[in-house]
């Protein structure tokens, strides 16, 4: 016995012993219903029962015996234990200790220990069991159904509530135990299904909300998310009659010889009328309205189509081979692949793009990357991106690397052989700081606006964005999410994917030629070639990352040495997109300045892959996702957090780990709910008559808080000298502030568009003594003020803020 052990132990361990000298006595006379009487009893009685249990285990002669024994008979009523008491959760590290898995039942021992959030503990359970494994995967997968109600679940357990085992949660550890168990997908069919139909929404979603995809590359992806599921097909139905019109919805339905008797009355009617007429009429046959113009406002490529080359054959290399390795030219390089849409795995890539002057090269690694050719090319891809002296221009040129690695194993060292590598993503975030400090700034409000027909036009972001800032006009990405292992490729692919990589070339030009007229420094060229620079914001965060796995990676930083620690970097340095998983962390994050994009809840994970790339973010995420999506980005742009740790914890982690450093004037210095960091600043006077003329305020309501703050005075006259005489802590927070005449006090709206939502203020603030003013967010209108809420903050990070000047004497007061 444990020498440290307490006086309890012994009295625990002599009961139990006691308690297994009776049960052995019963079991020889076979009084069984006393038997069970006694167990359940001696359970009761015991400080520790499972300590108690282990005890008579290990000293009982037949423990590991099954069927008539003694020993199996107390590992049964071990089960009946935890039913009644869930909360103990070394019933099944006992069990595992015992190795008693395969002897009691699996739903039985793991559904307490999932309403406990437990997954680690389930994990080691079924780990040296595959058979144990499938089965809690169908078990999981049963809870997906939709028609499923979890709450059911806990009910058989007494004081357990599912707060966090409903059907998302479960689907997450679904997906990644079917990778971390290497199990067939097949096992769980509802939550396939539900990825599925995530992505069919995703593909409705941009077809026709952003319409930021042609009809035929639509009709394809749902195609093949849809294949022979006929439940699938039955959901695609339905979200065609949401989005389109009944006769579309009917022509999909023939296309796939739905039943009549499964299909929308409306939809069963127009399937009617096209089986009468006879004609079918395919449904991509028909031309988008937005189609002719849709080239216009856009970036062209300035070269004749006969100079883009699609090669297929390595006999077609080896013609252009010696051009696309020049010494001394310059490069663009860019990459394509087939969109995951949820599906667990890396990307491979499918096509090379490779543009040099006048012209663009197209390799086709499905073809190219044959046993028979691969040895030649994966020779000359290392000669290229292993030369000096040829300059590589890329766009988060990190990421494109590790999706090439992924693709074949001949490039998995790829990333520490590259040398003159220019990653414009470094580029445009020099450019976008000059710009937040300068007149040369982009509002990027207005290019968010509605495009008639078009839909509603997102943002620019991305490579596209710095193409429009430089060249004057933005890229197409229409064709970005096609299925590029398709073959042939469609001519809009070829002319997307030529396009995403010469436009590189032209944008390169053009900050050589004049880099101080985009404020940056006028030896842009040499601090560029042949090396990331070390001022740029990407660099600081392409840094060591840590992974959730004993053995630790060391993070490659393109060009140069991976830097430890890494260099220090304000919030407004920092930005990232939070997995839906931890919108509380964004939250926290936001609240500290950090320029943050959360997904929302039914957002797919791959939709954090598409914002990183396109903003160069640092993906924040947890457990399977990671793996995917750090796949995606490159190691350092992707970091796992501990979803065990309060949503504080993980900030100072992320903090910590990212070297950035927090001031007080950091502090709310964004909108926390649109992440906005230019604000309206507006006196306590002049809201007051934003209220009046708005009519949220009366002069009735006005003198009643005059008064009262006049018989406040008169009570505690002393007040105000007091309080004028020590410091008070004053909110400045370091953001961007527009000026007053931007407001337009008939309308109560901003330069920006956006209305004050004045009606949102509680009448009682007005009359606060020691408020002065009210903080307008310029991107949505919502209005903030000063109050309990900041020293709330200020407390909670005060380890982050201890480093800062002042931040002592500030947390102090508040």
């Amino acid at each position: 016995m444990n020498q440290d052990s307490s006086p309890s132990d012994h009295t625990d361990g002599q009961d139990s012993l006691l308690l297994l000298k009776t049960l052995q006595s019963l079991w020889t006379k076979k009084e069984m219903n006393k038997l069970k009487e006694e167990t359940r009893q001696g359970f009761a009685a015991l400080e520790d029962p499972l300590a108690g249990l282990l005890d008579m285990l290990e000293s009982s002669s037949d423990w590991k015996g099954k069927g008539h024994s003694l020993g199996y008979y107390i590992t049964n009523e071990l089960q009946l234990w935890i039913k009644e008491h869930p909360a103990v959760q070394k019933a099944a590290i006992l069990s595992i200790k015992l190795k008693l898995q395969l002897d009691l039942d699996v739903e039985k021992m793991c559904t307490p220990l999932l309403l406990q959030e437990k997954t680690n503990l389930v994990e080691a359970y079924v780990a040296e069991y595959p058979d144990l494994q499938r089965k809690l995967l169908q078990t999981l997968d049963m809870w997906c159904e939709p028609s499923f109600n979890t709450t059911d679940i806990s009910r058989q357990y007494q004081g357990l509530r599912p707060n966090k085992l409903n059907h998302k949660m479960l689907s997450k550890l679904v997906f990644r135990l079917l990778e971390q168990y290497n199990l067939d997908p097949a096992l769980c069919p509802n939550v396939i299904n539900q990825r599925h139909l995530g992505s069919l929404k995703y593909l409705f979603y941009k077809r026709f909300v952003e319409k930021t995809m042609t009809q035929e590359n639509w009709a394809d992806h749902v195609q093949n998310t849809v294949g022979e599921n006929r439940w699938l097909q039955e959901q695609l139905i339905q979200l065609l009659v949401s989005y389109c019109d009944l006769n579309t919805a009917a022509r999909w339905a023939l296309r796939y010889s739905l039943s009549e008797k499964t299909l929308p009355y409306g939809v069963a009617n127009e399937l009617q009328k096209l089986k009468v007429q006879e004609r079918v009429e395919d449904a991509e046959s028909r031309v988008d309205d937005y189609e002719e113009d849709r080239k216009e406002g856009y970036y062209q490529l300035p070269i004749p189509r006969e100079n883009i080359h699609f090669l297929q054959m390595w006999e077609e290399m080896l013609r252009w081979r010696e051009k696309m390795l020049q010494p001394g030219q310059v490069v663009g390089i860019d990459m394509e692949w087939r969109p995951s849409f949820g599906v667990v795995g890396r990307p491979r890539v499918s096509v090379l793009q490779i543009a040099i002057e006048e012209q663009v090269f197209l390799l086709d690694l499905l073809q190219l990357l044959k046993p028979d050719e691969t040895e030649e090319l994966s020779h000359f891809v290392q000669t290229l991106f292993s030369d000096p002296t040829i300059i590589k221009l890329g766009y988060g040129m990190s990421g494109d690397l590790h999706s090439l690695a992924a693709t074949c194993s001949a490039f998995k060292e790829m990333d520490k052989q590259v040398q003159g590598i220019v990653d414009l993503l470094a580029v445009h975030k020099q450019l976008q700081k000059c710009w937040r400090k300068s007149s040369l700034q982009v509002d990027v409000l207005s290019q968010e606006k509605t495009c008639g027909d078009r839909g509603f036009r997102q943002p620019e972001r991305g490579l596209s964005l710095l193409v429009q800032h430089v060249l004057g006009k933005p890229l197409d990405k229409t064709e970005q999410l096609s299925n590029w292992e398709k073959r042939p490729l469609r001519e809009e692919q070829i002319l997307y994917a030529a396009s995403d990589a010469y436009c590189l070339l032209e944008v390169y030009k053009k900050l050589c030629e004049d880099p101080s007229g985009f404020g940056l420094c006028s030896d842009l060229t040499e601090s560029l070639v042949g090396k990331p620079t070390t001022k740029s914001r990407a660099k600081k965060q392409l840094i060591q990352q840590e992974m959730p796995s004993p053995s630790e990676q060391q993070a490659k930083v393109i060009g140069m040495e991976a830097l430890s620690p890494p260099p220090s970097i304000s919030p407004k340095e920092f930005s990232v997109v939070c997995d839906n998983m931890l919108q509380g962390l964004g939250r926290h994050l936001r609240c500290l300045g950090v320029d943050v994009r959360m997904l929302e809840n039914d957002d797919n994970h791959r939709k954090a892959a598409e914002i990183a790339r396109e903003d160069g973010r640092v993906i924040l995420t947890s457990g399977l996702p990671y793996q995917t999506l750090q796949s995606q980005v490159g190691e350092g742009r992707c970091f796992s957090v501990d979803c065990s740790e309060k949503a504080t914890e993980q900030a100072l982690q992320v903090l910590k780990h990212f070297n950035v450093q927090v001031s007080l004037a950091d502090v709310f210095s964004r909108c926390q709910l649109c992440n906005c960091d230019k604000y309206l600043k507006i006196s306590k006077d002049q809201m007051k008559q934003l209220m009046q003329l708005s009519g949220l305020l009366t002069e009735e309501d006005n003198a009643d808080w005059l008064a009262k703050s006049e018989e406040k005075q008169e009570t505690n006259p002393a007040s105000d000298t007091s309080e004028s005489d020590s410091p008070q802590p004053v909110y400045n927070p370091n953001c961007q502030w527009l000026e007053e005449s931007d407001l337009n006090v008939e309308t109560l709206t901003l330069a920006t568009g956006a209305s004050l939502q004045l009606a949102a203020i509680p009448p009682g603030v007005l009359g606060k003594a020691d408020l002065s003013y009210f903080y307008c967010c310029t991107q949505c209108g919502k209005v903030f003020w000063e109050g309990s809420h900041f020293g709330r903050v200020v407390s909670q990070f005060k380890e982050a803020l201890g480093t800062a000047e002042g931040s002592q004497s500030f947390y102090e007061l508040s």
